[in-house]
């Protein structure tokens, strides 16, 4: 065999030997992206069970008259103006609270956990429970009083929690709490308010 032709098979060796190295990285993202896709379609798949056995759960003990209010809508401008700083953020910027922050992560009394904007009771301290997160948690709230939504700030989809009469956010639920419903509402504390029992519940904030 000529020199010419041992240079000649020696660079088809090297490319040949350059491009299946350099087809591995995209295949690797590739691989890594439908992981991904997967996670996702588990999670969500997840959640509707979740939901379906909250629906089949009997109703928690907490009382509760379902929607029998009406919807408070306010400029942000007015509730800049009625709510601390924290709470604006948290309620109407949907941020979150750094954990182990709130007080209300550790309140233990009997009573009610009421939205810090529009006083509406979401939550009986009946469901509430410690998660170990960091965050005021409970395992359902008041019949009627959450709306939710589906958020992908985290680009995973995560279902957001919000009141129903200021739509002010509150939290996250999530599928791993105890029974009978199998949930985890984890709760800003900036956002909420607790009332212990024997003390009468604030009247609703009215638009003025």
């Amino acid at each position: 065999m000529s020199e010419s032709s041992e240079s000649s098979e020696s660079n088809v060796s090297n490319r040949s030997s350059g491009s299946s190295g350099s087809s591995g990285w995209p295949r690797r993202r590739l691989l890594g992206t439908l992981a991904a896709i997967v996670a996702a379609a588990a999670a969500y798949l997840g959640r509707a069970t979740s939901v379906l056995r909250a629906a089949e759960a009997p109703e928690p003990s907490p009382g509760g008259a379902g929607k029998d209010f009406t919807p408070l809508e306010l400029p942000d401008s007015a509730w800049k103006q009625l709510l601390p700083a924290a709470s604006y953020d948290v309620l109407f910027e949907e941020a979150t609270e750094k954990p182990f922050s709130s007080p209300l992560n550790d309140e233990k009394r009997a009573g009610t956990f009421i939205c810090a904007a529009c006083y509406l009771p979401l939550f009986s301290s009946k469901t509430k429970f410690d998660s170990g997160t960091g965050w005021p948690s409970f395992w359902d709230h008041l019949p009627g009083r959450l709306g939710e939504k589906t958020d992908f700030k985290l680009l995973l989809p995560r279902t957001e929690y919000h009141c129903a009469r200021c739509t002010g956010h509150q939290g996250h639920v999530f599928d791993d709490g105890p029974e009978p419903t199998g949930l985890r509402y984890c709760n800003n504390g900036v956002a909420l308010q607790f009332v212990p029992d024997g003390e009468p519940l604030p009247a609703l904030r009215q638009a003025t």
